[in-house]
């Protein structure tokens, strides 16, 4: 890495960072025990809402609004500077297809594992119809405006046309990820086309944004602690375990999954591929793990992840913040295997038998969806809801799993972020291999 990336690095890390990690995990664990201890020793009681309501609600979106604020500026000068620093194009080309190809493989295997263990494992054929009554009834109203927005979904064409801004200042506005990622990518192509002193300047003037988002985004870290136990004591004390246990096959059915992509396949492809140490590899990205499961979104972790990429992982700048950032929207396997679990889980349930070929078609999807879901909390449910109309089950189904999925979107996000921090090490592993002399 260039001394002037490790100085970036450096100096847009949070003070005192690794104690930060401790203290992320204190107030998850804090939050945790309180919210449980709260809903077991009172449940539903009036303090409970008003306290979510007015405090620990707020909190924990101020935090998540304070990211997003500085998400786009970002993702803008990372993908553009990363781009710009491929030194030529037919440089962008390889990597870029490299991180293409191994998006699609990886999520193929990624959907392909889910389908299979909810297959032999059918958790949608034990659910009691009691509990079920109940969820459904519960979940009624939400699942009404997913299944809503579902419906306003642009259909394939016009979601691929729809990458393309018309207005970059509107795309940026709207917190269209897509189409702001394809502007940064158009553009760095054409600082790389266009080398003159101007350029330079304007490069230097891009990197001082990056440089202004990460210290600015570094304070607000300072916050994580604080905002991830509001997060913890909302989830627990308003829900406690009842929720899980109610739903305790499909729910153990979806980690196992994602545990078997997390621990498997990952592990596989740092060992054999990027010729990285999986053990070594977790230990660095903790505080991303953790961060991503508490914020539930992937673009709110993506300056954690770049800052991992550099400090701990040591990885080329130019690779890691060109496949981050793409990977932040673009690399979601976590998404994909849960939209294919839950898609076969609610056709289990309503006896809705699907063929091989409505089985692929749902794999196909997913894997597409993990592609370009947005990567907020809940961003997969209007898809999961597309997906069972196209299949023949009811898509007001998506009520019975409404009440676990915060839970299960915080699982996922931690897998696409760590993902996305094995695309970047397999990626920089492989360029590394083309770099070095014959």
């Amino acid at each position: 890495m260039s001394t002037d990336a490790e100085q970036i690095a450096a100096e847009a890390a949070p003070i005192g960072h690794g104690r930060l990690q401790w203290r992320i995990l204190i107030g998850f664990v804090a939050g945790l025990v309180i919210g449980l201890g709260a809903y077991t020793l009172t449940p539903g009681a009036a303090w409970i809402e008003t306290v979510v309501t007015y405090v620990t609600g707020p909190i924990g979106q101020v935090f998540l609004r304070l990211l997003f604020m500085l998400v786009i500026p970002l993702l803008f000068s990372a993908l553009v500077i990363g781009v710009a620093e491929m030194g030529e194009i037919r440089e962008l080309k390889k990597i870029g297809l490299r991180t293409l190809a191994y998006t699609i493989v990886v999520s193929s295997i990624s959907v392909a594992l889910a389908l299979l263990v909810v297959n032999v494992l059918r958790p949608g054929d034990g659910v009691d119809p009691v509990a079920a009554r109940e969820l459904l009834a519960q979940g009624g109203q939400g699942a009404a405006s997913i299944v809503a927005a579902s419906s306003e979904t642009q259909p394939g064409i016009a979601q691929l046309i729809a990458i393309v801004p018309s207005n970059i200042i509107a795309a940026m506005a709207d917190n269209d990820i897509l189409a702001v990622m394809f502007f940064a990518l158009v553009f760095g192509i054409g600082m790389l086309l266009v080398q003159t002193r101007r350029t330079a300047s304007l490069k230097d003037g891009i990197e001082g944004l990056f440089e202004i988002a990460m210290r600015l985004i570094g304070i607000v870290i300072q916050l994580a602690p604080i905002a991830i136990f509001c997060f913890m004591f909302n989830l627990s004390a308003q829900f406690g375990w009842d929720l899980l246990f109610k739903l305790a096959a499909y729910v153990a059915v979806v980690l196992l999954a994602l545990s078997l992509q997390m621990f498997g396949v990952f592990s596989a492809i740092l060992a054999f591929v990027a010729k990285k140490s999986p053990v070594a590899f977790f230990r660095e990205t903790r505080e991303a793990s953790i961060m991503a499961f508490s914020t539930a979104s992937s673009n709110a972790t993506l300056p954690t992840a770049l800052r991992i990429a550099d400090t701990e992982l040591k990885l080329p700048p130019r690779v890691a913040r060109f496949v981050l950032t793409i990977g932040a929207t673009a690399n979601q396997n976590g998404t994909a295997m849960f939209e294919g679990v839950t898609v076969l889980f609610l056709a289990q349930f309503f006896g809705v038998d699907l063929t091989l070929g409505d089985q692929l078609f749902v794999m196909l999807v997913a894997i597409l969806a993990g592609i370009g879901t947005a990567g907020v909390p809940g961003g997969s449910l209007p898809v999961v809801a597309l997906i069972l109309a196209s299949v023949g089950v009811p898509p007001e189904g998506i009520g019975l799993i409404l009440g676990v999925d915060r839970f299960l979107d915080m699982c996922r996000t931690a897998l696409n972020v760590v993902g996305d921090l094995v695309a970047a090490q397999t990626i920089s592993t492989l360029s590394e291999k083309d770099a070095a002399p014959a």
